[in-house]
């Protein structure tokens, strides 16, 4: 995992990418919500459940390449199945891809599972 990131930023832009994953999760644990109450039938609202899963995963920053690249197509699909608006769905595909690219942050359960380890070596 730590490949895929040059860095798990800290203070400034960890708080950012924290921030980010928050604001994201919570759109599309909302979306799905309302679309698992509004929706007829589940498979109609089986893509924003795959979206609010994925949602969750990102919030605590597990797994977030996947989640992101998951979040990233399950938000295209849905904005070009034509159901409503393709704005907000767009967006959170922007937010998911772009969190797969740059990465979770310091804060986050991928840092602290594959983040760069400091080892102390003691002196002879």
């Amino acid at each position: 995992m730590q490949r895929l990131f040059s860095a798990f930023p800290n203070s400034w832009p960890g708080r950012g990418l924290l921030l980010q994953r928050v604001v994201t999760a919570a759109f599309l644990f909302c979306s799905g919500l309302e679309h698992l109450k509004e929706a007829p039938q589940f498979t109609l609202a089986l893509p924003h459940m795959i979206g609010a899963g994925a949602g969750i995963l990102l919030l605590i920053g597990l797994w977030t390449p996947l989640c992101g690249t998951a979040i990233a197509v399950v938000e295209v699909w849905i904005a070009f199945s034509g159901s409503g608006s393709g704005a907000i769905p767009i967006m959170l595909a922007a937010l998911g891809a772009t969190l797969a690219m740059i990465g979770p942050g310091a804060w986050s359960v991928d840092a602290r599972m594959f983040g760069r380890k400091h080892f102390e070596i003691p002196q002879r």
